[in-house]
């Protein structure tokens, strides 16, 4: 039973760790002494602008310390964070922030502009908070958030916060139709953090380097490595450059990274000029990532990396991969696992269901339902959805996966990017994963396109390392000799570069685009 709240969690960090490093950023050092204090004078200034608990507050920020301070103090008082991931456009954020009737916005200097501009279409927002360098370069009306911090004293307003009080409205991607804005409470984040901790091989004294934005996956990963002591190296960007000094200077030990960074990584010319040595835990996900290039990684980096999978509505941990079972002696057995996410994480109940919501035999596929204290309490003034997410207390994924017999689940795909061509089913990330088995295969996209006799064919997007060579007869008979002629793409494309979201994934929504332009029906 979850009794503690996210305010709570990080009391406990300041009250036992006080005078050890909490935070860098470039030259900004903090004491986790400090990152209270500075948490503690923000609360009390929200509160005195008549903040009360419930209120939402929407962060528009870059990766900086900032955003833990008020984090910590929004947790304290009761307040609800609404992320808004940077790299959306303005008018997803003026349709977030009215949907959840944000009474603030805090904001970073760099994205004044956008501010601005959004504005006059906000129609709750009472308070702009400005985090910057100069304060004169405010907006009028605007508040400079070190005002806040330098001019009030580290009380707190008592506030009774419980584990079942809303903590976070998080929008997922909208990457089919308007996003959909999760409501995650105080219990949901804090057994969020607790399997984290279980599960991820987390140790004491982490030096853990953020350089995915703190308003997606990133900031869940803060306060685990808070409560082991350690400290958080905060990049405002990943630059794969950046990165490996960050790690070679500060001694790095652990980082999360999405699979297109690791890619990255693996492609810089100047990799080998770096001391990574310190690194001894890579975690991954919130994208699939192809099993040869993950076995390229460790050939790499060595056996440091660990794989999460979960999703917005039940945060990171439905599953995991541990470091342990990224070594496996035999290449059919390490293949097979490599395209797994791993086995349930222990508090997580996890099962396979056809579309009656019946159990699907081992090795069938199915949709992942899961039940686990972190899941959602529903999503944000959408009883309908919420009605079709979550059934009889399991949570339905949309996710298509099969589980074998050791327990591994292995996802073949989101169930609305299945492709069915001839009323067949094609899963895009077997295909995906047999062409990055060529040699001259950089990255990989797989859709259906529209096709008169078979409704949908398997359309192959295909980015080459460079100096490489292959023709869309050679990629096409390669798939067929690995996964046979119904998996097999009908058509390659040659792209310079494959387009992501935001968060780092690959954009199926946008490349899908192209080939259904004009066309009533998408599938």
């Amino acid at each position: 039973m979850i009794s503690q709240t996210v305010g709570e969690l990080y009391d406990r960090c300041v009250t036992f760790y006080r005078g050890r490093t909490a935070i860098k950023h470039g030259d900004r050092v903090y004491t986790y002494g400090e990152m209270g204090e500075k948490a503690c004078r923000l609360a009390g200034a929200f509160a005195k602008m008549g903040l009360k608990k419930g209120d939402r507050v929407a962060f528009l920020m870059a990766n900086c310390p900032e955003y833990i301070f008020c984090e910590y103090a929004l947790g304290k008082l009761g307040n609800v964070r609404v992320p808004l991931a940077v790299l959306l456009n303005s008018s997803d954020h003026v349709y977030m922030m009215n949907q959840s009737e944000c009474a603030a916005l805090i904001y970073h200097e760099r994205l004044a502009s956008r501010v601005r501009e959004m504005i006059p279409q906000l129609e709750t927002v009472r308070h702009y908070i400005c985090i910057g360098e100069d304060p004169a370069e405010i907006m009028d009306g605007h508040v400079y958030l070190n005002a806040l911090i330098d001019g009030n004293p580290p009380e707190v307003p008592q506030v009774e916060v419980s584990p079942e009080d809303l903590c976070g409205i998080y929008y997922t991607g909208g990457t089919t139709g308007r996003p959909k804005g999760v409501m995650l409470s105080h219990r949901s984040w804090v057994s969020t953090f607790l399997t984290e901790m279980l599960e991820l091989g987390l140790g004491y004294d982490e030096v853990f380097a953020y350089a995915t934005p703190l308003t997606h996956a990133g900031g869940c990963l803060i306060l685990p490595v808070l409560l082991r002591r350690g400290t958080c190296v905060i990049l405002d960007h990943f630059d794969p450059g950046l990165f490996l000094k960050t790690a070679e200077k500060e001694k790095v030990t652990a980082a999360f990274m999405v699979p297109t960074m690791i890619y990255v990584l693996l492609d810089y010319p100047d990799l080998k000029k770096y001391d990574f040595s310190s690194l001894r835990n890579v975690i991954y996900g919130a994208a699939a990532i192809a099993p040869e290039r993950l076995k390229q990684a460790i050939n790499t980096f060595g056996p440091i990396f660990t794989q999460l999978y979960g999703q917005t509505e039940a945060p990171m941990m439905i599953s995991v991969l541990p470091r342990e079972d990224h070594v496996i002696a035999d290449p059919e057995r390490e293949r097979r696992v490599f395209s797994s996410c791993g086995r349930p994480t222990i508090p997580a109940r996890v099962r396979i269901v056809d579309e009656d919501g019946r159990d699907v035999k081992p090795g069938e596929v199915g949709e992942i339902v899961v039940r686990h204290p972190n899941m959602m309490d529903g999503y944000l003034k959408n009883p309908e959805a919420t009605a079709a997410a979550v059934r009889d207390g399991w949570l339905f994924t949309g996710d298509l996966a099969r589980q074998d017999e050791e327990g591994f689940l292995y996802i073949v795909d989101r169930s609305k990017d299945m492709i069915v061509s001839g009323g067949f089913n094609i899963y895009p990330r077997e295909v995906e994963d047999a062409l990055h088995e060529h040699p001259a295969v950089k990255n990989v996209a797989v859709v259906g396109v529209p096709h008169e006799k078979w409704g949908e064919a398997v359309k192959a997007v295909v980015v080459l390392h460079e100096g490489k060579s292959v023709s869309e007869e050679d990629l096409v008979n390669f798939v067929k000799d690995c996964k046979g002629s119904l998996m097999a793409p009908k058509s390659v494309e040659f792209w310079d570069e494959i387009p992501l979201t935001n968060l780092g994934k690959i954009d199926k929504k946008k490349i899908r685009e192209k080939f259904w332009e004009g066309r009533e029906r998408r599938v």
